[in-house]
């Protein structure tokens, strides 16, 4: 797999039906290993380890429903009482990072109210604030630790 914009983290790997798959610490099982999972699988150590996000506040991959869709969101973190403090959109490292992903994590974010965004694609990381008023996102050098 590609290098990413991370710190080096230690993964476990498993070889099944030639498959690779990596574990997931909050979903606790493998998982199949795609560009975009590697970008996600990152992004949880990322929390853990550097940001020192709780594990048990960290949630993958779960179905929402915006606008009559069900959708499916990749990274949300929650507060001790149980809002919303993080949703993150992650892409695979060959998807470019646009308008139409902000646009995306937004519509998410419309339902779920989090108080920061982040949009990745593994190297290019950007990092919001939402502003409920006025109903925009304030860029962030990077996201606060939990």
């Amino acid at each position: 797999m590609q290098n990413l914009n991370f710190p080096s983290y230690n993964f476990r790997f498993k070889n099944s039906e030639n498959k690779v798959s990596i574990f997931d610490d909050i979903r606790k099982k493998f998982i199949i290993l795609t560009p975009e999972e590697w970008v996600r699988q990152h992004i949880v150590q990322f929390l853990l380890q550097e940001k020192k996000y709780p594990k048990s506040y960290i949630n993958v991959e779960k179905l929402i429903k915006v606008n009559d869709l069900n959708k499916r969101y990749d990274i949300v973190v929650f507060k001790p009482n149980g809002e919303l403090f993080l949703l993150i959109e992650c892409k695979s490292p060959d998807v470019k990072i646009t308008q139409e992903t902000f646009d995306q994590i937004a519509r998410y974010n419309l339902k779920l109210n989090a108080q920061f965004l982040m949009v990745t694609n593994g190297l290019n990381h950007y990092f919001c604030q939402m502003d409920f008023e006025k109903e925009t996102y304030i860029f962030l050098e990077e996201l606060p630790f939990f």
